[in-house]
C-alpha cells in the first residue's frame, strides 16, 4: 500500500521532528552539539518518515522567540503527526515515534546524565507523542 501525504502533512511531520530536536537543544548546555546529533538521527530515518524528513524543509513552523513559543508550535505538531500517521500508516506512526525518541536520546549521549531541565523537556516531547 502506497501512502501519499500532502504538503501540509509533510510540514507537520517535519515541524514535529525537527522541532523536538530544537526543544531539546534549547534545554541543553551545549545546544549546537545537541542539535547536530539530533538532526543526524532524524536524517538517518528510513521508510516514509525518512523520506519526508529528508525532503527540503519548506514550510516548517519553528518560529518563536522563547522556548515556550517554540513549544506552542512543536508539541501540538508532535501529537498531530502521530494522529495523522496512526490514521494513514500505523507502522509509520511507530517509525516516527521511535525516530523522534532516538533523536532525543542521540542528543543526550555526550552530556552524560541529563539535567533536570533536559529530562523534563524529553518528558514533554514523549508525552505529546503519546497523546495521540
Amino acid at each position: 500500500m502506497t501512502i501519499t501525504l500532502n504538503d501540509q502533512d509533510k510540514n507537520t511531520l517535519r515541524t514535529a521532528a525537527y522541532g523536538a530536536v530544537s526543544l531539546i537543544a534549547a534545554a541543553a548546555s551545549k545546544p549546537h552539539k545537541v542539535a547536530t546529533d539530533g538532526t543526524i538521527a532524524l536524517t538517518s530515518a528510513t521508510g516514509l518518515v525518512g523520506h519526508v524528513l529528508n525532503e527540503k524543509s519548506k514550510g516548517m513552523n519553528l518560529s518563536g522567540k522563547t522556548v515556550a513559543e517554540l513549544a506552542d508550535n512543536v508539541l501540538p505538531a508532535l501529537t498531530a503527526a502521530m494522529t495523522l500517521l496512526k490514521d494513514q500508516a500505523p507502522a509509520e506512526a511507530d517509525n516516527f515515534r521511535s525516530t523522534v525518541v532516538l533523536a532525543i536520546e542521540a542528543s543526550q549521549t555526550h552530556l552524560g546524565e541529563p539535567s533536570p531541565v533536559l529530562a523534563d523537556m524529553a518528558r514533554k516531547i514523549t508525552g505529546a507523542l503519546d497523546a495521540a
